[in-house]
């Protein structure tokens, strides 16, 4: 899905690490839109990524942002800058489209809303899982009620991260940086997608642990989450980066009929004994085959989730994945935070 744009959109990225390469190859596809610059505190950086592109290369996110005219700013930085350079954006009236996290906890969510419900600009933020196909198979799936009605679910993350990831990068592995570490940096987009098919979080209690990096990051490499959703509905969450390698990760959810299980371009139906059904009609009009751009457990949905919110920008709509509709995914990933420093549940 390429969107058709006659008129010439300016984009910049902030911070050109190794996800500023899927932004910007995005981008590149996207007819009407050029990437006009990019910014990192590390120039060799930033003038590699331009230097693709035939964009200007900064150091400085102000001088970047006061100098170019930009519509749309991707911001592709460690998490303790997303919410600053947001707000920065926003205030002169330009469009956001944030990474992941939206905000490392409360206080800094309550800043972005304010910053976008002040400014006339859009904030959209890269959860690509949603557009995977797997998940929108599974989400034609619950449409036609296919499955019956959704009793519980779980989600499980088995990713692996070594020392180096944490202390190569500057920031990762702290808690004033990076807010947490396996839920918040590898596993949010899977709280994301437990939570758009089970619906609205409750209440949650976790407990997390450092298993395999004591001494050297400060963050969780385990958490482990029992949530209660409306309607009765359970969820179960698992996410660790000390495995031994990076598998895909897997959204269960069992239904009155049967179970459905996603593993990012997969959508399996089981009876109850395990035994894979295969006479299970599972809609796909309109599902095109998708690769993974960069890593492939980060799923196959950046091209399709970068598209919608720049139509939506051309068109004048709404935000696809805005503030709005990230608020039950934020509200509860800060809540399991809470749940496993308290040792206590906590109400969401």
């Amino acid at each position: 899905m390429v969107a058709r744009m006659e008129n010439n959109i300016k984009a910049a990225i902030v911070g050109c690490g190794s996800i500023a390469q899927v932004h910007s190859a995005c981008i590149s596809k996207l007819s009407g839109v050029s990437l006009a610059c990019v910014c990192d505190i590390i120039r060799d950086r930033a003038e590699v990524l331009a230097g693709e592109y035939q964009a200007k290369a900064y150091t400085s996110f102000e001088e970047m942002i006061e100098k170019e005219d930009i519509q749309i700013l991707h911001i592709c930085t460690p998490h303790y800058l997303h919410v600053p350079m947001a707000e920065a954006a926003l205030a002169k009236g330009i469009n956001v489209f944030m990474e992941k996290p939206p905000a490392m906890n409360r206080e800094e969510y309550d800043r972005l809303k304010e910053a976008a419900g002040k400014s006339g600009s859009r904030l959209g933020f890269c959860f690509q899982n949603r557009y995977n196909p797997g998940t929108l198979k599974a989400l034609e799936l619950m449409k036609h009620g296919i499955p019956g009605k959704v009793i519980g679910g779980r989600a499980i993350v088995s990713w692996s991260r070594d020392s180096g990831y944490y202390t190569e990068s500057g920031w990762r592995g702290s808690l004033l940086t990076e807010g947490g570490g396996a839920l918040i940096n590898q596993a949010v987009h899977s709280l994301d997608l437990l939570t758009l098919f089970l619906g609205k979080p409750l209440k949650a209690d976790a407990v997390m642990a450092n298993h395999h990096l004591k001494g050297i990051i400060e963050v969780e490499d385990m958490m482990e989450a029992y949530i209660r959703y409306e309607n009765d509905v359970t969820g179960c969450f698992y996410a660790t980066t000390a495995y031994c390698t990076n598998m895909p990760p897997i959204i269960e959810l069992h239904c009155e009929k049967m179970n459905v299980r996603i593993e990012e371009m997969r959508t399996i139906c089981y009876d109850f004994d395990g035994r894979e059904l295969d006479n299970v009609y599972i809609p796909t009009e309109g599902l095109k085959k998708k690769e993974a751009m960069g890593k492939g457990y980060w799923g196959a949905g950046h091209m399709d989730c970068i598209t919608d919110y720049y139509e939506a920008y051309k068109e004048k709509r709404n935000t696809p994945i805005g503030i709005t509709q990230v608020k039950d995914t934020i509200d509860l990933m800060i809540a399991v935070y809470e749940a496993a420093r308290s040792g206590k549940e906590i109400i969401i």
